[in-house]
């Protein structure tokens, strides 16, 4: 039997006026003051496939990276027994806990270190003892299965239109179908993976390097809800004849960030712990069928379209500090381009990754992919990939197909590993704009396909040869980066009407107006230390946006 369906799990929350009484909480945490951890042994924290990655493209280890402080982890569950720590973000300094008696709030506000807490689900957990062990670190098994010697082209079967969408199967003939790259897949369960045939071979081979259930009250990815099936199968899956995936012979590494009993705020807060975790172990891309705009369960933590901006979420914050650690983020932009919310939602706003809206296999835009821009006036989605009647392998091993941006971004995702094993020496940044510059409509981007269709063997052959030639990401500079009271930019135009910096909590901390000059300096003298994100704004409405970290 062949299965067809509309597919991705975005929510938009209808009805629900009536505000619930909250159990679970973020604190946000004040600093990392006397922590165990150090920037002389990121081992304890990082694995050495992280670590490996941060000294290949000269990524810096800092405080951020530090797990958050244990002895106020500790000093936060000593104020009830009842008081569980579901999940923590160590790039937010954040822990987010089960509290069911609402009145140890003020006990726990008063700790020193404690500086916000806010609300984020109303969980019950029958058995909180049950709660998953919070991890901040991960391990991947060395060996990552070798190549294949061969590079004959696939009978691709019913997937052939959603990858020769994008060229994928020319940078295939190339040899290069994902092998050595590592995909993290946040999802809401893989239901049938572990016991289907169709899967067996990739944990014959290797392939499947490990799970997280981040879940309260589940220790099993492989039950609960079969969306990352679907999902993971558009790139795993090698079934010449019937369905050959977009990344066949990358590794993969399954994370349940998502609940799929409830929607609520804490799956934000779920994602960024995810986010942390695939960068932990070395991951080089990931894919995001997720994303939040509204909570029909947890009314009060509703978005509005003005949050859309990057840095409203926890999980957006998340997703831009991700792009940044040496991964490729692939996010799905959502199915509301048809519904009253018709916006992305979060995480897909973030900077320096790819939001992926859907059309169909020859380019035209899905009614229901989630249009942009996002609040900030940034294209999103960033491009577009197959989402509609997409191939795909359901539970029990039955082939069908779906609709929905939850499908185009794994096609994307996938092409995304092997275009980066093509460009070895390439940072995820420079991945990521390569890919966008490689899309239909990169000129002249809209609100619906944002900068449009991806060519990835066009990205791969005007990439191939560039030796050790540095790539400038759309000819403007930053530097240094880090950096300590000011930085410079070296702009790609002159007609710079003003440059903007941001803090991770959207505030404004530079506004600077340069007049007609390439080369700018900015002052961070009074800004304190930490992640900012900024954009050149251009005559004519042209935006570049930008990274910098103060020291």
């Amino acid at each position: 039997m062949k299965k067809y369906l509309l597919l991705c799990l975005l929510w938009l929350g209808f009805a629900a006026n009536a505000q619930v009484d909250p159990t679970c909480y973020r604190i946000t945490l004040s600093d990392k003051n006397n922590t165990p951890y150090s920037i002389n042994n990121p081992s304890v924290y990082l694995s050495q496939r992280a670590l490996d990655k941060r000294i290949r493209f000269n990524i810096p280890i800092t405080e951020q990276d530090f797990p958050v402080n244990p002895q106020y982890l500790q000093q936060i569950k000593a104020v009830d027994y009842n008081i569980r720590v579901l999940c923590v973000s160590k790039w937010m300094n954040t822990v987010t806990i089960y509290c069911p008696d609402s009145n140890k709030l003020l006990q726990i506000s008063n700790l020193p270190f404690v500086t916000d807490i806010l609300p984020v689900a109303n969980y019950e957990l029958q058995n909180p003892d049950y709660a998953p062990a919070v991890h901040e670190d991960g391990v991947v098994p060395e060996g990552i299965h070798p190549a294949k010697d061969t590079v004959a082209p696939y009978d691709y079967g019913y997937g052939y239109s959603q990858i020769a969408l994008h060229n994928g199967q020319m940078l295939h003939n190339e040899g290069f179908r994902g092998d050595g790259m590592l995909i993290a897949v946040f999802d809401a369960g893989w239901d049938g993976v572990d016991t289907s045939l169709l899967f067996k071979p990739l944990f014959e081979n290797g392939q499947i390097l490990g799970t997280r259930d981040l879940m309260p009250n589940r220790n099993n990815v492989f039950q609960g809800h079969a969306h990352g099936t679907l999902v993971t199968s558009t790139m795993a899956i090698m079934l010449e004849g019937t369905l050959v995936g977009t990344a066949p012979e990358a590794s993969y590494f399954f994370i349940r960030s998502e609940n799929p009993d409830s929607e609520q705020l804490i799956e934000e807060d779920f994602w960024a712990q995810a986010a942390e975790l695939a960068d932990s172990i070395g991951a080089d891309v990931i894919n995001s069928s997720l994303g939040y705009t509204t909570f029909v369960d947890f009314p009060q933590g509703n978005n509005t379209y003005a949050d859309v901006n990057g840095v409203a979420s926890i999980a957006s914050r998340a997703a831009t500090i991700l792009g940044q650690k040496g991964v490729v983020v692939c996010i799905s932009a959502g199915n509301d381009g048809a519904n009253d919310w018709h916006y992305i939602g979060h995480p897909a706003d973030a900077f320096d990754v790819l939001s992926v809206g859907a059309a169909d296999a020859e380019g035209n835009i899905a009614d229901f992919s989630s249009r942009g821009p996002a609040y900030d006036g940034r294209v999103k989605p960033d491009i577009t990939s197959c989402g509609v009647a997409t191939a795909c392998i359901w539970p029990g091993d039955e082939l069908g197909w779906a609709n929905g941006t939850s499908l185009a971004g794994p096609v994307a995702a996938g092409l995304s590993a092997c275009l980066w094993q093509a460009l070895p020496d390439k940072t995820s940044s420079e991945i990521m704009q390569i890919i966008r510059e490689s899309a239909s409509f990169y000129q002249n981007p809209n609100d619906s396909l944002g900068y449009g269709i991806p060519d990835f063997y066009a990205a791969y052959q005007a990439h191939a040869h560039d030796g050790v030639t540095p790539y400038v990401l759309s000819a403007t500079q930053v530097y240094p980066n880090p950096c300590t009271d000011h930085f410079s930019i070296n702009a790609s135009r002159p007609d710079v009407e003003r440059i903007e910096v941001f803090s991770l909590d959207g505030k404004l901390v530079s506004n600077v107006i340069p007049g007609q000059h390439y080369y700018i300096k900015v002052d961070m003298s009074t800004a304190p230390a930490g992640y900012y994100t900024g954009r050149i704004l251009y005559k004519g409405g042209q935006i570049q946006t930008f990274r910098v970290i103060k020291q």
